[in-house]
């Protein structure tokens, strides 16, 4: 006689699953309204932290008003022509080919930050240095503080710049956080990097020469 070994799951096994995949689901930190996988962010700047927002909640922060949070805006946009020579990247010393910068109204300056396994890292970034790219690429001067940054991708022959709101350079930092394995990272995690930005390239509008589209 030939034993079968039966492939249904445990009744407990689906629960546990059931439960875990509730558990994923997202809500509005501020109201515990349920929201999209795909749903509008504030941050608090001191902190750093983002906070998961509803519609209803983010027309109440939108205005700029409130004192802890600021609206994250949605829209990336994608820059093709920026200016940045390979001597004014090495410069600042970043050891990933991958970065953003952003002016923090906490610190009072522009910071130069870039996704480590460990977490975001900033790297030294002079006031000359931010001055000569600013002269080169004037709309640098109108990112939003705090919520839009520069996101540089230099990986092998790229040489793509966006600027993106904030939650976009954060989803960067946690990918390659869990997915980095070893020395060099895998062959896992630059894939899905790749990915990373080809989504984000296909959801952005354009700015043209030295103007937002």
């Amino acid at each position: 006689m030939i034993s079968t070994k039966s492939t249904a799951r445990p009744p407990f096994a689906a629960l546990r699953e059931l439960a875990r995949k509730k558990s994923q689901v997202e809500h509005c930190d501020l109201c515990g309204l349920t929201v999209a996988e795909e749903h509008t962010h504030l941050i608090e700047p001191v902190t750093g932290r983002l906070v998961c927002c509803c519609d209803a909640c983010a027309i109440l922060f939108s205005s700029g008003q409130s004192p802890k949070y600021r609206f994250v805006p949605r829209q990336v946009r994608y820059w093709p022509h920026f200016r940045m020579t390979d001597a004014q990247w090495d410069d600042l010393h970043i050891p990933i080919s991958l970065a953003y910068f952003l002016h923090s109204t906490p610190a009072n300056r522009v910071l130069a930050m870039y996704p480590s396994p460990a977490g975001p890292m900033e790297s030294l970034l002079t006031l000359e240095s931010w001055s000569d790219l600013v002269a080169d690429n004037p709309p640098l001067g109108r990112l939003e503080p705090d919520v839009e940054a520069l996101l540089v991708n230099r990986m092998g022959e790229a040489r793509e710049y966006y600027v993106a709101p904030i939650d976009e350079c954060y989803k960067l930092v946690g990918l390659i956080r869990a997915n980095w394995r070893g020395l060099s990272g895998g062959a896992e995690v630059w894939e899905r990097i790749g990915l990373f930005f080809g989504d984000l390239k296909a959801k952005s509008g354009f700015i043209r020469g030295g103007d937002h589209a």
